[in-house]
């Protein structure tokens, strides 16, 4: 029985020690947040201007469209990187079915390409 709660030692120190780390990080904003905010400090930097609208107006559909492309081609990357790191252990088939994936990750590119969809204007 001694053994069996030594083998799940490692386990409680983790969990512990993830606790400990979650508290600080839940309690640490209440201890180092601003009490009385100075108006300049909390004014909009990023694009220059004060927010104007409510932020749950309609957006166009172009922004939608770009988020959906740079998702299908992150994804492309993120196979491509195990892909390249077993390409020695993977042969001739696994070479193949990537220049396939590759091809119809091509097609559709230009296919959007020709349709407009990076267009902007």
């Amino acid at each position: 029985m001694n053994q069996l709660l030594l083998d799940y030692l490692p386990i409680v120190v983790f969990l512990g020690v993830a606790l400990i780390i979650s508290g600080a990080l839940v309690i640490a904003p209440f201890l180092v947040a601003m009490r009385n905010p100075d108006p300049e400090k909390v004014s909009a930097y990023e694009c220059g201007f004060n927010a104007f609208d409510d932020a749950r107006m309609k957006f166009d559909v172009r922004f939608y469209l770009v988020c959906l492309l740079f998702i299908i081609f992150d994804l492309e990357i993120a196979f491509l990187f195990p892909w390249a790191a077993a390409f020695r252990d993977i042969g001739l088939f696994g070479f193949w079915s990537m220049m396939i994936f590759l091809a119809v990750l091509t097609i559709g590119f230009i296919y959007e390409w020709k349709k407009g969809a990076l267009e902007w204007d």
